[in-house]
């Protein structure tokens, strides 16, 4: 397919197992521009995301096969929160010019088998060489499954044809809030690779999400099965940013209640060892990934749903009084605002 020389044979090898390009076209052909997790292109969802060598990842910390797990997580839980299943990846890699060759291998494999098992189709790219290594996707999915037997037809307002797609603007009052996984993870790794590295072992759970997070990936497309129409956004930035983006997108006001948050035992424990807040790390800490959402439905229907990993509701959305705001019921039963404190790379 290639001429031989070193950067085609690089492509060639990163191809090979590669999932099937099939011939697929989202059944909805809707459009949707900036503001949400993805765009949608002729029903295409479409998000692109960067992971740059000492900002998103560290070699030094991470294995390569862990630094490019997260970042095609990173793509995949944008794809889940408006509701999708990934299918296609236009893949740019800068390779760093220091990595050794095993280096180079393990790399190039993590990116072929971490697309392939998901059923990402690679379709095209470009590879260079610079001075940091670098992680560029863009990955386009379709809404729900994409099973056959899906439902159809205009939405009640002519936006969206059915699936609709999970938006931030769709936040109604008395809508349920909701999580799924555990809180503050990602960001009680960091803090203990940073601050406390020699401690690292007696906190794997930690560590490895913050290096490679696993999230329930199928979620925002069980969401779609389920019939769910609402409000989702990953939890990238930090919850506290999320729940304000919604607010701001939906131009309502949100309250979470402190006791409902689903912290990680783990968090816990390491918060007792340092005298540290695990509140801190479920509002603040980013690099979740797993979904913030909201919607009408009864709690029942996410019960023991293994497409959506364990559910929490977390609080509620209220009518707009001024200005959008996210507050607190804190455990002493005190209402606290709750500010965007979200990682800014500005």
């Amino acid at each position: 397919m290639f001429p031989d020389v070193p950067e085609f044979r690089f492509i060639e090898s990163l191809l090979k197992g590669s999932a099937d390009f099939t011939h697929e076209s989202p059944q909805s052909r809707s459009w949707l521009g900036v503001g949400d997790d993805c765009a949608i292109f002729d029903g295409w969802l479409v998000t692109k995301d960067l992971s740059v060598e000492n900002t998103h990842f560290r070699l030094d910390w991470s294995t390569p096969e862990q630094a490019v797990e997260k970042h095609i997580v990173s793509n995949v839980s944008d794809i889940s929160a408006m509701g999708g299943t990934p299918k296609l990846a236009l893949l740019g890699l800068c390779i760093n010019k220091s990595w050794s060759e095993e280096t180079r291998a393990r790399v190039r494999k993590a990116l072929s088998q971490g697309f392939a098992k998901r059923g990402i189709a690679l379709i095209g790219g470009d590879t260079v060489v610079g001075e940091v290594g670098m992680f560029s996707t863009t990955l386009l999915g379709v809404l729900g499954d994409a099973s056959p037997d899906a439902s159809s037809g205009a939405s009640p307002d002519g936006a969206f044809e059915f699936p609709r797609p999970l938006l931030r603007s769709a936040v109604k009052p008395c809508d349920a809030l909701y999580v799924n996984g555990t809180l503050g993870k990602s960001g009680a790794g960091l803090w203990l690779l940073m601050n406390h590295p020699e401690a690292a072992s007696d906190f794997p759970k930690l560590v490895e999400y913050h290096l490679a997070p696993q999230i329930c990936e199928s979620a925002g497309a069980e969401l779609i099965r389920l019939g769910v129409y609402g409000a989702a956004m990953d939890i990238s930035d930090g919850l506290s940013s999320e729940l304000n983006h919604l607010a701001v997108a939906s131009g309502v006001n949100l309250q979470i209640e402190e006791k409902l948050l689903p912290i990680d035992a783990e968090v816990h424990r390491l918060c007792d060892r340092y005298h540290l807040d695990p509140l801190d790390f479920a509002l603040n800490g980013g690099e979740e990934y797993e979904l913030l959402f909201a919607n009408s439905c009864p709690n029942s229907i996410f019960e023991e749903n293994v497409r959506l990993g364990k559910v929490c509701r977390i609080g509620k959305a209220l009518e707009e009084s001024g200005s959008p705001e996210v507050r607190m019921l804190s455990q002493d039963g005190e209402f606290l605002p709750v500010p965007p404190r979200a990682w800014s790379h500005i």
